[in-house]
């Protein structure tokens, strides 16, 4: 059902230092409401370098803040540019308030960084909550292992801005799965805040006009390290099993756009001396690639997760174990579900077992054969929590979103 909401304005902010999770699932979320609520319009706030490469439906737009990368230690840097950390920062928060307070808000929805990266929010929030608008933290499933999480989160003291700033909290996972806040000391009036969507379901785009970059018809594994950023070892692995191997399925890398030019080279040239491995780079619509697979190997981050669960593909996860071990939980946790199979190198050190996981993967059971109920009702559930806040007008606003088509 679509529902008329003329007027209603949604801001999103995604702070995306690493990878491609944050921006897909913000992206997610713009275009199930512009679905659902004719005449709404999106804008998502997000530091993605590449968030040009993805298209957007009528009504959601983005503005790019200046990039900023989180490295494998933990620390930040920027990104593109050459300015100190601190300059980067500042200019970040300057746009970001001015945004907000220009495109005035009738929700802000904040995806996983309570205060956004280093603070830069604080005043956006606070100049929000004085006008009223309803504040959101989303939250993926899994944030880190509880111990990491609750550790940094003290050092940052989040707790009370969750507490004191957000009017609700969206949980982008099913409460039978993990609870993101596990083993935090965590107030009730927090608790009660917090809403389980369910997972965000996925679906396949619209073909396009343009010719598949590989061919989709014959049988094939599909393997894809997100961002690739850290998806060296996967790569490695899998290029090992088809270097040991002559009989496993026909193999669809896609590399990811942050895998380093060097790695990529490497990968390809291995790749060139195996007749069953196509690779790619990236690829906007992985969906496409996803539904034709017959088994999916990944790394296990939330959007890849939700996109296995949703075209019910078997799945074999390598999951990355830094600088967050929230993959690595996750990878666990579907495990002990049966929605999908983990694969630890540390555990499972032969590139045998790894081939024979290969061999086994496209038989294996699918997610839905052990999914609880309500699994994938998050895109349903995200448009009925924000319909609650939307008071449709009639007001003649200058819209700085670009309605395109």
């Amino acid at each position: 059902m679509t529902d008329r909401m003329d007027g209603v304005r949604v801001l999103i902010y995604s702070h995306d230092t690493f990878g491609l999770g944050h921006l897909r699932r913000c992206r997610t979320i713009a275009h199930a409401l512009v679905e659902k609520y004719k005449g709404l319009s999106v804008l998502i706030l997000s530091g993605s370098p590449i968030i040009g490469s993805f298209d957007f439906r009528a009504r959601v737009d983005f503005v790019r803040i200046p990039g900023v990368i989180k490295l494998y230690n933990g620390e930040y840097t920027s990104l593109g540019m050459h300015l100190d950390l601190s300059q980067t920062m500042a200019i970040r928060a300057s746009i970001i308030r001015h945004t907000a307070e220009q495109f005035a808000p009738d929700l802000f929805i904040v995806d996983k960084e309570p205060l956004g990266l280093r603070g830069e929010l604080r005043e956006t929030l606070s100049m929000l909550q004085e006008q009223d608008t309803t504040l959101v933290l989303g939250l993926r499933d899994i944030l880190d292992e509880p111990t990491l999480l609750r550790r940094e989160w003290k050092s940052r003291n989040l707790l009370p801005a969750l507490d004191n700033i957000y009017d609700e909290i969206w949980v982008y996972g099913h409460e039978a799965f993990w609870d993101p806040l596990a083993e935090m000391d965590v107030p009730l009036t927090i608790r009660r805040k917090m809403t389980y969507t369910g997972y965000l379901r996925r679906t396949v785009p619209q073909p396009s006009k343009l010719l598949p970059a590989v061919d989709i018809d014959t049988p094939y594994l599909l393997v894809t390290a997100g961002g690739g950023g850290d998806g060296d070892q996967l790569m490695d692995w899998v290029l090992r099993a088809y270097e040991t191997s002559t009989d496993l399925m026909r193999s669809v890398m896609v590399l990811g756009p942050f895998m380093p030019t060097e790695r990529q080279a490497e990968v390809r040239e291995r790749a060139s001396n195996l007749d069953k491995v196509d690779v790619l780079t990236f690829d906007s619509h992985l969906e496409i690639l996803m539904e034709n697979a017959a088994g999916v190997v990944a790394m296990g981050g939330y959007n890849t997760f939700c996109e296995i669960l949703s075209l019910d593909k078997p799945a074999l996860i390598m999951p990355r174990v830094a600088p967050r071990q929230e993959q690595l939980v996750r990878a666990k946790r579907a495990s002990e579900l049966g929605v999908a199979r983990m694969f630890d190198p540390l555990d499972e050190t032969t590139i045998e077992s790894f081939v024979d996981a290969l061999r086994a993967l496209p038989a294996q059971s699918k997610p839905s054969t052990t999914m609880p109920t309500g699994f994938l009702d998050g895109i349903e559930k995200v448009g009925k929590l924000a319909g609650r806040h939307f008071h449709p007008t009639s007001d003649n606003r200058l819209s700085i979103v670009e309605t395109r088509g």
